[in-house]
């Protein structure tokens, strides 16, 4: 199902003046008649008979266009609509319908032009500030359609599309409480209307109410079974807080859908599931043609740059306290500045905290381009001639992928942010190491796959921990007693590696299991699926979110941490390795189930790496009876965390910029990209 509406179509079609004669009069009510009962086909060719009597019919012009447009030609709708403007520049209904092609057109600051001239003819013209409202929200200026979007409900106080239209702004907005009154409002009008229940779930899920959020999608799937991810969206919800209700079948029927071609779920909510490398590429390639497809309007024509340095731009709306930022900042502040000049593309919330005030002193040049276009920012990075754009979003919440849809720069390069293949043929490279992408799986990925020599995670080497460790019982957690600890957000607990989790309480008396506290609904939910299990639910312990560098502190309390599958911890294994606890995972099928064993590589910890659940279990089992053997990798990890790669950030900015060199050189030489590795010994 189309998820398409939200914004007005064409006018139902009405005359603007009487006809040339009666003649023409009767035959224009013809026409009228069949494009009011649906029959287009058939109107349009009466419109056409008219036009061949009388060619600058403005009436015939109009309404033909007007049926170009409920047909989806657009382009056709802006030419004919645009002819009969030019007979007669007065009828506003011509300029609203004009406005409603160029917007479908993505042709939007033309599209508000003319929504404007249709409110200058008709000032209380409720539905074209409604549209006026939509194109502004396209051009990125969510303040100033909520006014317009306002000034139609004064008209118009019951119009559940701009009621919708309202939320998607406040949304937008980051006012998502708000949004929420807007999209009830709509939907006690309309209950029906999909896309306003779809949208009310989104704001729940950013609300983080994912209990809440699962039953508006499970309403949304029982009224529009078809309606487009609706299923991954209801699945993700679910994850979020723990609702494992009917999950192997769910999945399965989700990856089933996927790979058949259907928009069933998103990128990143696949992920999530159990599936196949081939299965996220088909995921990715669905959804990428669906909302971000390659533009026809490249801005970089293919021209050659010569700089005295290579200019790399980041791309990203995480520039503030966030995973990737804690990764990152490191590597931005130790890039070559010889050789390297540095731009942070900036689409995220204007944050003034310290990693953002950090980062914008490590970048050459930083750059808010929120109130941008996707296409007005690619013109930035053509007008800046950066030589490499490198997007750190992928296909996560908040991404700007249609900014490479218009190939800004010669080379564009998908990292860090998304553990997978984004599936356009407009992104050039994805930065790799062969472990999370193995020689043989390159046919996995629309990208060419560029290898660093250790991992392709960036670390931040001057990352602060607390000095003080938190008391046991400060943390919560029991006076004795084993602590098994995974602080992964909740929805990347599969309910088969929950299972083993259960196992291992069982057989480590007094023991307990330490999550991060997210939702209410997730704490309720894992305490029910715990007792179910025959494990007393308070030997879950939740921790509340705390500042960065007292949560790596109470790291120290944990005896090992568990990895999560099919989708790994990332940052989170970082930061546990990083204060000096161990990790066991087991290595997945596809890039996001294979980070931690990257990471353990990295760190010269191979042990911990497991191949399935059963051994898995198995080595947690033995850390938890083993006192000397977990104190020996403790020691171990100590002493490799100082002489290891995975922690040396000056190694990594290295091996990174000796890999733009070689992305850069080809693209000089007119060549195109090809998958290749970076040289250990390489110095950058």
């Amino acid at each position: 199902m189309s998820n398409s509406r939200g914004r007005r179509a064409a006018h139902p079609p009405r005359p603007a003046a009487p006809s040339f004669s009666p003649q023409l009069a009767a035959a224009l009510q013809r026409a009228l008649a069949l494009h009011q009962q649906g029959q287009l086909a058939q109107a349009e060719a009466a419109y056409r008979a008219i036009l061949k009597q009388a060619p600058g019919h403005f009436d015939a012009l109009h309404l033909l266009g007007v049926v170009k447009h409920q047909r989806q030609n657009f382009a056709a709708s802006v030419e004919l609509i645009g002819r009969a403007l030019r007979r007669n520049p007065n009828f506003a209904p011509a300029h609203f319908n004009i406005g409603n092609a160029l917007a479908a057109l993505g042709r939007h600051a033309e599209a508000l032009a003319s929504f404007e001239r249709a409110l200058a003819l008709q000032p209380g013209y409720a539905e074209a500030l409604s549209n006026r409202g939509n194109a502004l929200l396209a051009l990125r200026r969510p303040t100033d359609a909520l006014q317009s979007y306002d000034r139609a409900l004064a008209l118009q106080p019951r119009d559940a599309e701009t009621l919708y239209n309202r939320g998607n702004a406040l949304l937008a907005l980051q006012r998502a409480d708000e949004a929420l009154a807007s999209y009830d409002q709509a939907l006690a009008i309309e209950p029906g209307f999909a896309l306003a229940r779809t949208s009310r779930g989104n704001a729940l899920v950013e609300l983080g109410h994912y209990a809440e959020a699962a039953r508006e999608f499970k309403l949304l799937q029982a009224a529009s079974p078809d309606f487009d991810y609706a299923a991954g969206q209801l699945l993700y919800a679910r994850l979020g807080c723990c609702d494992w209700d009917d999950y192997d079948r769910n999945a399965k029927v989700i990856v089933d859908q996927v790979s058949a071609g259907k928009p069933a779920a998103s990128p990143f909510t696949f992920l999530c599931l159990p599936s196949s490398p081939i299965a996220q590429l088909k995921c990715a390639q669905t959804y990428s043609t669906d909302r971000h497809p390659r533009s026809k309007d490249a801005v970089w024509k293919g021209e050659r740059y010569r700089h005295e340095r290579i200019r790399v731009a980041y791309l990203s709306g995480d520039f503030h306290n966030h995973a990737i930022a804690y990764l990152i900042a490191g590597l931005i502040e130790a890039h070559d500045k010889s050789r390297f000049e540095t731009t942070a593309i900036s689409f995220g919330p204007d944050s003034t905290d310290e990693m953002r005030a950090r980062l914008a002193s490590a970048f050459d040049r930083f750059i808010d381009v929120r109130p941008r276009t996707d296409r007005d920012t690619a013109l930035l990075l053509r007008e800046l001639e950066i030589d490499i754009a490198v997007d750190l979003k992928g296909h996560t919440q908040g991404s700007r992928t249609g900014i490479f849809a218009f190939r800004p720069a010669p080379v564009r390069v998908n990292w860090l942010g998304y553990p997978g293949t984004m599936g356009v043929d407009y992104i050039d490279y994805i930065l790799a190491d062969r472990v999370v992408i193995p020689e043989g799986h390159h046919t996995f990925y629309s990208e060419k796959v560029a290898y660093l020599p250790d991992t392709y995670q960036a670390n931040d080497n001057k990352r602060p921990i607390s000095g003080a460790t938190p008391s046991r019982a400060v943390a919560g957690l029991p006076h004795a007693g084993f602590v098994f600890c995974s602080f992964n957000n909740t929805y990347k607990i599969a309910p088969s590696v929950f299972d083993v989790w259960m196992r291992l309480l069982r057989e480590v008396e007094g023991s307990a299991l330490w999550l991060l506290e997210t939702n209410p609904a997730a704490v309720g939910n894992l305490r029910w699926h715990a007792e179910e299990r025959g494990v007393a639910p308070q030997r879950l312990i939740f921790a509340p979110r705390v500042p960065l560098e007292y949560h790596l502190a109470r790291h120290r309390l944990a005896g090992v941490v568990l990895d999560n599958l099919p989708y790994n911890a990332h940052t989170t294994a970082s930061d546990a390795l990083w204060a000096g606890v161990p990790v066991v995972t087991c290595i997945g099928s596809s890039f996001a189930g294979r980070v931690a064993a990257s990471l353990l590589n990295a760190v010269g910890l191979p042990e911990l790496v497991t191949g399935n659940l059963t051994e898995y279990q198995a080595l947690a089992l033995r850390l938890a009876r083993d006192e000397r053997l977990l104190a020996a990798l403790r020691a171990k990890l100590a002493q490799n965390r100082e002489t290891h790669p995975l922690f040396d950030t000056d190694r990594f900015r290295r091996h990174l910029e000796s890999a733009y060199q070689t992305m850069w050189g080809r693209a000089q030489r007119g060549l195109p990209p090809v998958s290749f590795a970076v040289p250990e010994a390489a110095t950058g």
